[in-house]
């Protein structure tokens, strides 16, 4: 599943392709429950999660006698990933939440200086949807909250693996990645 900006994209995705994207649904799919009495055009988007589940449940861990030490191994390691990706956004939400605490201002105000609608607000907050740099940039300059309390540095497995190929097509013994994973 690539990184979805907006939470509307889910209805482009065919099918998860792997237990991080497993993960991913799963955790977006328990956040929608939550918003969807809030916004309910989350629950078109919140059914087609749920198919995706299925869909690769049914593909992956239908038969237990079949599920292999790798295959746990790396639902595992997805299930950490995605729990340190949740745990930088609720840092994030909080350190948003006592700015706008801070400044007497609510949500839906700070929607109204990055140009978001009031339900889009609530799934950026949350981390169902994206923040742009832009948005992020203007918090940022607004409210003083540190770059790296908004931005996280964190890359999915699919790109660290690019940059590590192209890391060593460059024959660079000098030039590596940062340790500076989730996992």
């Amino acid at each position: 599943m690539k990184d979805i900006m907006n939470i509307k994209e889910i209805d482009n995705i065919a099918r998860l392709e792997n237990e991080y994207d497993l993960q991913k649904a799963s955790l977006l799919e328990r956040k929608l429950r939550l918003m969807a009495d809030e916004n309910p055009e989350l629950k078109a988007i919140r059914k087609k999660l749920r198919s995706l589940i299925k869909d690769y449940e049914d593909r992956n861990w239908y038969d237990f006698e079949k599920v292999t030490d790798p295959q746990i191994e790396s639902s595992d390691k997805a299930e950490e990933i995605v729990q340190n990706e949740e745990a930088f956004i609720r840092r994030r939400k909080a350190a948003i939440r006592k700015k706008l605490k801070e400044f007497d201002m609510t949500q839906q105000e700070l929607g109204v200086l990055l140009g978001h609608p009031k339900s889009y607000m609530s799934e950026l907050i949350n981390g169902v949807s994206h923040f742009t740099l832009k948005d992020l940039i203007i918090i940022h300059r607004i409210f003083g909250i540190s770059l790296k309390t908004l931005i996280t540095t964190y890359l999915q497995s699919g790109t660290r693996e690019k940059v590590r190929e192209s890391i060593n097509k460059l024959n660079k013994p000098k030039l590596k990645l940062r340790k500076n994973e989730m996992a």
